[in-house]
């Protein structure tokens, strides 16, 4: 007996042969619904980076940061009266004992804040961009420099410009004429401190100038600026004493060392 298909049957293979087309173009569509699905790997946590720990030196670097970058005051140049403002010059009680800060104590902090020694001019070239140009400006001129380059890291030239803007100030409210300030020496290579100390022995071998941070101010040389545009140094006893007021109130404040250099007639500075 022939086998004879039923309307169910027929049914049954149209539905079957619909369901297989459909499948196939969700397939086609979407392959990935093909492939077998993995179970996320778990991620593993991510532990919070250990904060930092400052030593003093860098916590009190924060702090003195706020002191330099502070807004300018501008001086009082007239009393309620209107006569001009003449403050008397006060100066510090002995040169020596205000500004005793020794190389060893400045060379701490000059390690701490500093470049890392540059071995001669060559390499100084290539490491400029750890430094700040320290050129003549409204407050200070640089000498001819033959043991140093003027460069410093930026918070020495900001605590440069700083002090000789003070010291600016100063002239003016006790009635003297603006001068600049004579700036001698700046940053030496370790080519320039072997230089230097075949000249002059008491140089010290691990100068703290090496690092960028500390600069040397003539005491007894003072740049006086004319009116036509000329200038001239000048001998004004008066103002190293006007110098030593602003250096200590920085030096007081905590924003540098200082050492009172007299063979070399300068206070020679390093930043904190």
């Amino acid at each position: 007996m022939k086998y004879k298909p039923t309307a169910y049957r027929g049914h049954f293979l149209l539905v079957f042969t619909l369901v297989v087309v459909v499948l196939g173009i969700v397939k086609c569509v979407n392959p990935q619904l093909a492939l077998p699905q993995l179970a996320p790997v778990a991620e593993a946590p991510v532990r919070p980076a250990a904060p930092q720990v400052l030593d003093s030196v860098q916590l009190h670097a924060q702090a003195v940061d706020s002191l330099l970058l502070r807004p300018h005051t501008l001086p009082v140049l007239l009393r309620p009266d209107g006569r001009p403002v003449k403050n008397r010059v006060v100066s510090v009680h002995r040169f020596e004992e205000a500004f005793p800060d020794l190389n060893d104590v400045q060379l701490a902090t000059a390690q701490r804040l500093g470049i890392q020694p540059i071995e001669n001019r060559d390499e100084a070239r290539h490491r400029l961009k750890e430094l700040v140009y320290v050129g003549d400006s409204p407050f200070y001129t640089i000498q001819p420099l033959h043991q140093s380059i003027p460069y410093l890291v930026p918070r020495a030239a900001t605590l440069l410009q700083v002090i000789g803007r003070a010291f600016t100030d100063s002239l003016v409210t006790k009635g003297y004429e603006p001068h600049k300030l004579i700036v001698t020496s700046v940053l030496r290579t370790n080519e320039d401190v072997n230089r230097l100390r075949n000249v002059n022995r008491n140089a010290s071998e691990n100068s703290c100038h090496r690092f960028g941070t500390t600069f040397d101010i003539s005491y007894n040389r003072f740049l006086e600026i004319h009116d036509d545009g000329t200038d001239e140094v000048r001998w004004v006893t008066v103002f190293k004493s006007i110098l030593a007021e602003v250096l200590e109130d920085q030096r007081l404040m905590g924003t540098c060392y200082v050492k009172y250099e007299v063979h070399q007639s300068c206070f020679h500075i390093t930043a904190r």
